[in-house]
């Protein structure tokens, strides 16, 4: 009777365990470690021009291309200088979501397909005082998706349509070729 117990026990804790790595795999619960420190990311220069190729704008990127990183986000930044961002690098084009999870400042969330042209622009306002920012969801379709300051597009006249180029992060714009979903912080 007693090793019958012991067994649904050992059971019962490998089935857990077993549905906790899956879900950690799939991105649905976070690992528990540290975010990484600012200089554990690659850096590009993000271009964005004009469908007659005119240069609207470009920023400093940091580059968010593993897990970890796109999870992270820009949620441990405390502001964002007018000339830099983040661009999330994702494996192939698919539907994904951006949350506002522990922002400290606004920001403009664009979606760009795996060819760089523009697919959605959102204007993210700062989250409310006492709000984690997770309820505040942004979505979009594309393989990369760029950060930077909130109505920096506007600024800039950037429209859906327009093109992204980042050549380290493999983004040429000059590359018009045609082109699941996830769930990542700001």
């Amino acid at each position: 009777m007693r090793r019958a117990r012991v067994a649904t026990v050992v059971g019962l804790l490998l089935v857990l365990s077993l549905v906790g790595v899956a879900l950690v795999g799939a991105g649905v619960l976070p690992l528990p470690v540290s975010p990484p420190a600012e200089d554990d990311y690659n850096r590009t220069t993000v271009t964005i021009s004009d469908e007659n190729g005119t240069e609207l704008g470009s920023v400093e990127a940091r580059v968010a291309d593993t897990f970890q990183k796109r999870y992270t986000g820009l949620s441990n930044t405390s502001s964002l200088p007018e000339d830099e961002g983040m661009l999330f690098v994702h494996e192939e084009p698919q539907n994904l979501t951006y949350v506002m999870r522990g922002m400290d400042f606004g920001i403009d969330i664009v979606f760009v397909s795996a060819n760089g042209t523009i697919t959605e622009i959102h204007h993210a306002p700062k989250p409310p005082e006492g709000a984690d920012g997770e309820e505040f969801r942004y979505s979009g379709r594309g393989q990369y998706v760029l950060e930077v300051n909130y109505e920096w597009t506007t600024r800039h006249g950037v429209e859906v349509g327009d093109r992204v180029s980042a050549e380290r992060a493999g983004l040429d714009a000059s590359n018009r070729s045609a082109v699941s979903g996830n769930t990542t912080a700001c």
